[in-house]
């Protein structure tokens, strides 16, 4: 008699109780009367790592955009970068502009604010194309820019939205190119550009959507530093999608990439070459046997130069 041959039974990793049935969205369970009062009077910090990590979309007494648009930005993103990167009476831009969040923010902060969408969710966004900033050259102070990062979102039923075409065709990225160019065109020189953008994984297939963009970003601007911002907005953030992605053996997207630029600017002396960087070495302490621990720190040239 022949054998029965038994198949492979398909591995799958344990199940997890940890996680709330509606995952780790932004928070909106209704808040008591002091709460209210406590969220009214906050304030944004100021961020001092490159780790940024909001549980609610927006701040204060008003609200910056609409936290039911589809991939909205965190209003407190805006605010950390306005803070550092301009002053009192600039002009800032955003050409994907969405549902207003960068308006909202910057009308607060008393800045001067452009706000462009190929279709529009606000009311003080304009209609325009990205790629054909409706600006003259070198006019804006700052540009902050939450793009589409595929087609894996629907934002509107414009034909020409980016957000219809898949970062799997090469076609995606020379889109955002040409806004990358627009943007370097309407940038103030030595000023700075932030772009958000996300990584994909469908289906199998994972596309590094933030290192193909940045390495065409790298063409226009230099990089001033890149910030990882947790997601917690996206549909996938549930109970059900968390234990799939352990019983499947597959991620989650958990962030997103902030890339600080600047626009370089010929004016600006080059200083950097032949320079040198002291750096501050310290010795390791040595145990607790007698042995003695120094703190002492030992100064270390580092020509940056090329020559």
């Amino acid at each position: 008699m022949r054998k029965k041959i038994r198949k492979a039974a398909k591995v799958e990793l344990p199940l997890f109780a940890d996680v709330p049935a509606n995952g780790f969205s932004y928070e909106t369970k209704k808040s008591q009367p002091d709460e209210v009062k406590e969220s009214k009077d906050e304030k944004p910090i100021l961020e001092a790592t490159t780790l940024w990590d909001y549980p609610k979309q927006s701040y204060g007494k008003t609200p910056k955009g609409n936290n039911r648009y589809p991939g909205v930005t965190p209003a407190f993103i805006v605010w950390n970068l306005v803070q550092r990167y301009t002053k009192p009476g600039d002009l800032v831009l955003d050409p994907m502009a969405g549902s207003g969040t960068t308006i909202d923010v910057c009308k607060e902060e008393g800045r001067r604010v452009i706000g462009y969408d190929i279709a529009p969710a606000h009311p003080e966004v304009q209609q325009a194309d990205a790629r054909k900033i409706p600006l003259e050259d070198n006019t804006a102070d700052m540009v902050f820019i939450d793009s589409p990062y595929s087609d894996n979102v629907r934002y509107n039923d414009h034909p020409d939205c980016i957000g219809k075409i898949s970062c799997e065709d090469e076609r995606f990225f020379d889109e955002l190119e040409k806004v990358a160019r627009e943007i370097h065109r309407v940038l103030k020189p030595g000023k700075v550009m932030a772009w958000l953008i996300g990584d994909q994984w469908v289906k199998k297939q994972f596309t590094p959507v933030g290192f193909k963009l940045y390495q065409r970003l790298c063409k226009y601007f230099d990089t001033i530093d890149i910030v990882c911002v947790v997601r917690r907005g996206q549909t996938s953030n549930t109970g059900v999608w968390y234990n799939r992605a352990r019983r499947f053996n597959f991620y989650l997207r958990g962030f997103k990439y902030l890339f600080i630029m600047r626009k370089p600017d010929s004016t600006d002396e080059k200083s950097t070459q032949n320079r040198s960087v002291k750096w501050a070495a310290y010795e390791r302490g040595k145990g607790r046997k007698g042995k003695s621990s120094s703190s002492t720190p030992l100064t270390m040239e580092t020509p940056t130069g090329s020559g």
